[in-house]
């Protein structure tokens, strides 16, 4: 009889543990669309503020293209993304003022880039251009469209771009995909002799504590720690373009009393514009 009561009370206490853990699913799934929603909100608003950082001159040209993360969406505001972190440092490495032009579009895929990114592109001549894309593409990949697509964005940048892969995912089965599509984006840019920036190796640095700390509510978007550490990913081949012959040393110790050093070669195109 005892057994058989145990029985019972085990059965019950496992059931309540079951509904209870999907109550949690339920609820998180709930609060991860409500806050997907508000996070929807700021596109218009991150979209506007970078219009009217285009409008801005400054004494080099930062052009970035990509989705929703170059817009700096599930940041606390539009420059705490990665592309305004860069922007900034661009400023810090060579002691001159940048204009920045944000491309990108919130939601673009690959394919998406190429029909509505790349003609903006065209008749500017930039100092600095950063691409991160893909992670878009990721629930519904195909690998040749991918690819095509890749091949036709990477051709048509400046033999100076720099091209992020994309950023770990956690989860086994986007990890798998991912893989696949990093091998692509590495494939191609090298084709194109295009410089890669490792976001996927920093961002699965940080390890799973990294869920838990480098994203907005909505679960996807970086935050503002998540977004440092995007533009760290960037930084060594940013070093490089603007500064090829200076050493971390020399970098860290320049102080304001030392002449700018000048940009990059720029290659400037018939009617071109900043």
């Amino acid at each position: 009889m005892v057994g058989i009561r145990r029985f019972i009370f085990g059965a019950i206490g496992a059931a309540v543990a079951v509904a209870a853990g999907i109550a949690l699913i339920r609820r998180v799934i709930r609060e991860q669309r409500t806050n997907a929603a508000i996070l929807n909100e700021t596109l218009p608003v991150h979209s506007k503020w970078w219009r009217q950082q285009a409008t801005l001159p400054g004494d080099l040209l930062y052009i970035a293209l990509g989705d929703s993360a170059a817009q700096g969406i599930g940041a606390t505001a539009p420059n705490r993304g990665y592309v305004g972190l860069i922007a900034e440092r661009i400023a810090e490495l060579t002691g001159r003022s940048v204009r920045t032009v944000n491309l990108s579009v919130s939601g673009a895929r690959v394919e998406d880039a190429i029909t509505v990114q790349l003609p903006k592109l065209r008749g500017y001549a930039p100092d600095v251009v950063t691409l991160s894309i893909g992670a878009n593409d990721v629930v519904a990949f195909e690998p040749t469209r991918f690819e095509e697509a890749l091949r036709t964005i990477f051709e048509a940048l400046p033999p100076h771009a720099i091209v992020a892969d994309l950023p770990y995912f956690y989860l086994p089965r986007n990890e798998r995909t991912v893989a696949r599509a990093n091998a692509i984006v590495h494939k191609v840019a090298a084709e194109f002799g295009l410089t890669t920036a490792p976001l996927y190796a920093t961002t699965r640095g940080a390890g799973l504590r990294g869920a838990l700390t480098l994203f907005a509510n909505d679960m996807f978007h970086p935050n503002d720690r998540g977004y440092r550490l995007w533009a760290d990913a960037f930084r060594p081949a940013l070093q490089n373009l603007l500064l090829p012959n200076a050493t971390p040393t020399a970098t860290h110790a320049a102080t304001s009393s030392d002449p700018p050093p000048a940009g990059p070669p720029r290659n400037p195109t018939p009617g071109s514009t900043r």
